[in-house]
């Protein structure tokens, strides 16, 4: 499976998939308008402002803890922007395309970043340096899809995986990081993807995608291109968030092996032994280890929301931990200092930065957001649901409830789907959700049977034939709204991005008289097709959830389970997104589902933007989607019967 000697990566590539093809429809093509701005304080709620509430979407410590990196799209476009780490004011350091992540160098001074073109996910890697004067190119952008892995613990080489090699296969390459070259160490097959650089060894701690919701775990050397396998389970676990101790004779992580709920423990590489640690009745969000080896931080995920857990392993005993506003955590420590870095997204406070100072418990905010003009105290706060499904599964959610409602003593509803399915309801500031319910809708953020964060066993609620169940959890849903006497059940309207938009593609043809609206963004209307035609990431993880679609069995099950079969029955207003560069989801999927429906009769108002991927990234485009989407919910939910 891996060669017998490192080979150096090939100059030519494989040809990039064909451009997607021209629209006839001029209409349906977004030509996006700069972007206005209403005054602040104005009574009409605009998008605009929920969209420059700022803050960091992720963000890096330098090795020595004292500033911080981190992305922001105040330009309109995502960039690098540092601070120092105890606050202070903000340096740009990145320019041009778009910055898609970045990631610390263990070399004081730089940092690492990648970067697509409109959304492709076909990435270059860059080393800028933390003052913004030098910057150079360490991988260069090529037709190949490419993830980070990690840098060598000297910051010399750096790990990565892509599918130079044909196409398909994600392999390991590791780059000299000075002269910008790489060498492929081993081939994979599907996804191999390193996860750490274990200290003192060169050694790298590698997984193996196995489904949407499980992988293997090897260590490969990267000198001699020797793989072995730590763990491979009969049934399928997940092995995330890899923290090795300092010495590199172990690593913290997080896993479901032989449990519903992931725990947080220590593997043992001399005694190949697994550890627990902590084992909550929840689902383990993120681990981190202090470079030191001393701290062990990690966050639990209970009804969306994260809890921080924080240990001294030299005294055993638990930490306390600093009160933040409920919502969500990501983790981060330096290469070189006890100071735990945390990003913090709850509603009423958007994404801010602090920085925690273990030897001296300074907690301080680095990066704080800005609220556009916006009073984020009236930011609404959801609160946790459940009900229980037509075959008795306990289904979860996050309900938002405006003060003001909508046309009515009760307000109508948005049922919103996220994406994956291997993803969950979050409380974190969304500028979507906060605008519709600003404008009196109610949202249900909807944890459908296969949402991860609540145990394996729920995950696996929509494997292969068993996605038959989703629609009526959808359904169900729309009852137990009704039920409550909240809401006005019969002004319902459905929507959700990537698997979100595909599950709403689905319930308007499956249930056509249920809700008054429904919007599709990067959705898939043809299984078959998608399968075929998907990302080589996806494709690693689609075995398990779908499949192996070149089987008839299977072939034939989700060919008849796609959206397309039922567009003539869908005769619910329609709203479709989708950008010309997605590589997950090719807009041929929308292209075709909106003939279909347009050509059954249905009504479809189809947004394509020319410049965007898997989502829509720029400014000035999610403006005007937006702005479309709540005029378009508007229209649907006050029309006369």
């Amino acid at each position: 499976m891996w060669l017998k000697k490192i080979v150096l990566v090939a100059v030519a590539y494989p040809a990039l998939a064909a451009a997607a093809p021209e629209w006839p429809h001029p209409a349906d093509i977004v030509k996006a308008e700069p972007v206005g701005l209403a005054p602040a304080g104005h009574p009409e709620p605009d998008i605009t402002r929920y969209l420059m509430v700022r803050g960091a979407s992720d963000f890096e410590l330098a090795p020595d803890g004292k500033k911080v990196a981190y992305l922001s799209d105040v330009t309109g476009e995502p960039q690098v922007w540092t601070v120092p780490a105890e606050g202070g004011w903000p340096e740009q350091l990145s320019y041009g395309l778009g910055v898609d992540w970045i990631a610390s160098s263990p070399r004081a001074g730089s940092l690492l970043y990648g970067a697509d073109t409109g959304g492709d996910e076909r990435v270059s890697m860059n080393l800028i340096s933390l003052d913004g004067r030098s910057e150079r190119l360490v991988v260069p952008k090529s037709p190949a899809f490419r993830a980070m892995g990690a840098f060598s613990p000297d910051g010399t080489q750096l790990a990565y995986s892509s599918t130079e090699r044909n196409g398909t296969d994600f392999d390991i390459y590791v780059a000299d990081v000075a002269r910008g070259q790489s060498r492929r160490v081993v081939e994979g097959k599907a996804g191999f993807f390193v996860r750490a650089w274990l200290p003192s060894t060169p050694l790298l701690v590698v997984s193996e995608t196995r489904g949407e919701t499980g992988n293997d775990l090897h260590l490969l050397d990267s000198r001699t291109a020797v793989l072995r396998t730590i763990f491979k389970p009969k049934r399928a676990a997940v092995y995330e968030n890899i923290a090795p101790v300092p010495d590199g004779s172990g690593f913290y992580l997080s896993t479901d092996e032989g449990s519903d709920f992931s725990r947080v423990a220590y593997y043992d590489l001399a005694r190949r032994r697994l550890t627990t640690v902590a084992a909550p009745p929840h689902d383990i969000d993120a681990v981190v280890l202090s470079p030191d080896g001393r701290y062990l931080a990690w966050t639990t995920i209970e009804t969306g929301f994260n809890k921080l857990h924080l240990r001294d392993l030299q005294s055993g005993r638990d930490l306390p931990v600093p009160d933040f506003p409920a919502g969500t955590l990501s983790l981060r420590f330096p290469h070189a200092a006890p100071i735990l870095g945390m990003l913090v997204n709850s509603p009423r406070t958007g994404r801010q930065v602090y920085t925690l100072d273990l030897a001296t418990n300074r907690l301080a905010l680095a990066v704080p957001s800005d609220d556009a003009g916006l009073d984020m105290a009236k930011m609404v706060v959801p609160e946790p649901v459940s009900f229980k499904a037509r075959d008795g599964t306990t289904l979860t959610g996050l309900l938002y409830m405006p003060d003001k409602p909508l046309g009515g003593d009760k307000p109508p509803v948005f049922l919103a789907l996220h994406g994956g399915p291997s993803s969950f309801a979050v409380p974190s500031y969304q500028a979507d959700k906060q605008y519709y319910v600003a404008r009196g809708i109610a949202v249900l953020d909807l944890n459908y049977r296969g949402s991860t964060g609540q145990g394996r066993k729920f995950a696996e609620l929509n494997d292969r034939e068993l996605k038959l169940n989703e629609a009526g959890d959808l359904a169900d849903a729309v009852a137990w709204l009704r039920s409550t006497g909240r809401v006005d059940g019969d002004r319902v309207a459905v929507g959700g991005g990537s698997y979100g938009g595909y599950l709403t593609n689905l319930v308007l043809g499956t249930y056509p008289d249920m809700f008054v609206a429904g919007v599709s963004s990067v959705g898939v209307s043809d299984w078959v097709k998608a399968l075929e035609g998907a990302s080589p990431e996806l494709k690693a993880s689609d075995r398990i959830e779908f499949g192996d679609i070149s089987d008839p069995k299977v072939r034939a099950f989700f060919a008849k389970l796609s959206p397309i079969n039922n567009a003539a029955k869908i005769k619910t207003p329609l709203m479709v997104l989708h950008g010309a560069n997605d590589p997950r989801d090719p807009v041929t999927e929308s292209d075709h589902f909106v003939e279909a429906i347009r050509g059954a009769g249905g009504t479809v108002t189809y947004l394509r933007f020319p410049d965007e991927g898997h989502g829509i990234s720029k400014l000035s485009n999610r403006v005007h989607a937006y702005r479309r989407i709540a005029a378009f919910l508007e229209q649907q939910f006050t029309r006369p019967e």
